[in-house]
């Protein structure tokens, strides 16, 4: 039937049909969660008092919830909808008995759902998502959760003059997966050597025989970092903010050091590198010296006039020139922009709200928020959804194959989940399927 007789006002809307699943591809995610034995680990890591037993099924409920858009507790009532539940794994808790839990929430309990994201990270990567090569560098960024209400346990103005919390995260450059997470209150600019640390440490625990590299933003930068950095045997690129003493640095570059890279159509770009050398000495040792890799830019032809100088962006690094030269240092330090890539992704999500009064809950709810994230891109990973040398976004994952209506039956005796006829990626959702129930189950 190709249209209606009569136009679409004599269509009744009726909900009354128990064997539809609203969101039929967390198939693919549910599958994965039962391979990867997600709801016996979590009960096992995460007990917070007077939430009974059950956690895991209470967390892969605002998980699950979070993969198809959810950003509330009440959004979890979607997965209890007619059959939907039948293809998750485990029996979706009410939205107010996911509400109880996240309150139930102490900053101790959050840390106990970090180490069962950490559990979690090594299960798929033992599944197929570990890194391929000895390599892996590690994005490390803040940004602001924005919240509009004053009952927001925790939220503050920051430095962005912004009502909400400031979150920090870790990612994996290669994938998009997040590494670590932290919540911390919308003021704070503190934690981040502890929270690097625990990251490196994380790191080392799931890949024990990789070299790895950090980079972060100038508010990151202190010399403090790169010396925890060069205790814990790892690499960074680093952006530093404009000083006096990185001017000085900047203005001593002979003209003729400055080589021309790639850049916009109506700019111009050339890059140098120099030293650059503590001011003081540090508890008794002597001041450290770096490489600082210069990139200016500035932007000439119609609108030439109106930047006439050129714009300074630096980085120390403490990788040697013979494994990393100037212009491939700026290259891989500027590929920390992706990193922007997953904080949006993280944020269109789960993250897009933060649904309680209370700090330890909403910090809670972030742990969540970065699992739906990480199972997204597991799941396109490990069943090999697209091309691996591309981030996998996951509103994308969602729109093509998890939130795809669908109808269960009975078919001769065995559940068939019907899914609509003519669907664009069908054949990606039967492989990737096929992909994930071939894995091995975790006990």
């Amino acid at each position: 039937m190709s249209s209606v007789a009569g136009g679409l006002d004599r269509i009744e809307a009726v909900f009354d049909e128990e064997s539809l699943v609203a969101d039929a591809g967390l198939l693919l995610a549910g599958s994965l969660v039962a391979r990867l034995g997600l709801e016996s680990l979590i009960d096992e890591v995460v007990t917070p008092p007077g939430s009974g037993r059950g956690s895991g099924a209470k967390v892969l409920t605002a998980v699950c919830s979070m993969l198809v858009g959810g950003s509330f507790f009440s959004d979890a009532d979607r997965l209890r909808a007619a059959s939907t539940r039948s293809v998750l794994g485990f029996a979706p808790v009410a939205p107010s008995t996911l509400g109880t839990f996240a309150r139930s929430f102490t900053f101790g309990h959050v840390r106990q759902l970090d180490r069962a994201q950490e559990l979690a990270l090594g299960r798929a990567w033992d599944a197929g998502a570990a890194p391929a090569a000895e390599q892996v560098t590690i994005d490390v960024d803040s940004t602001v959760r924005e919240v509009h209400s004053d009952a927001k346990q925790g939220a503050a103005y920051g430095h962005t003059r912004t009502l909400g919390y400031h979150p920090l995260v870790a990612v994996r450059d290669d994938t998009g997966e997040i590494l670590h997470s932290r919540m911390r209150k919308g003021s704070s600019q503190k934690g981040h050597l502890r929270f690097v640390s625990e990251t490196v440490a994380r790191t080392r625990r799931l890949a024990p025989q990789a070299a790895l590299t950090l980079r972060a933003d100038a508010g990151f930068f202190s010399w403090d970092l790169t010396e925890r950095l060069d205790k814990l045997d790892v690499r960074f690129l680093i952006a530093v903010g404009r000083n006096p003493a990185v001017d000085k640095a900047i203005a001593a570059i002979d003209d003729d050091e400055w080589t021309p890279i790639g850049y916009t159509d109506d700019g111009e770009a050339h890059v140098a590198e120099t030293t650059l050398t503590s001011s003081r000495r540090r508890r008794g040792k002597p001041a450290r010296t770096v490489r600082l890799v210069v990139r200016r830019t500035r932007i000439v032809g119609e609108q030439g006039d109106l930047f006439p100088d050129w714009r300074h962006h630096a980085v120390v690094t403490d990788i040697d020139a013979e494994t990393l030269d100037t212009k491939t240092a700026d290259a891989a330090y500027r590929r920390h922009a992706r990193v922007e890539l997953a904080i949006k992704d993280l944020k269109a999500g789960g993250l897009a709200h933060s649904p309680s009064g209370r700090f330890a809950a909403n910090a809670a709810w972030l742990a969540c928020a970065v699992l739906a994230h990480n199972i997204a891109r597991w799941t396109a990973r490990i069943g090999h959804v697209h091309d691996p040398r591309k981030l996998t976004v996951a509103a994308t994952i969602a729109r093509r194959l998890l939130a795809v209506p669908g109808r269960l039956v009975n078919r001769s005796g065995r559940p068939t989940l019907r899914l609509p006829a003519r669907w664009p990626w069908a054949h990606t959702f039967a492989a990737a399927l096929d992909k994930i129930r071939s894995l091995p189950q975790h006990c």
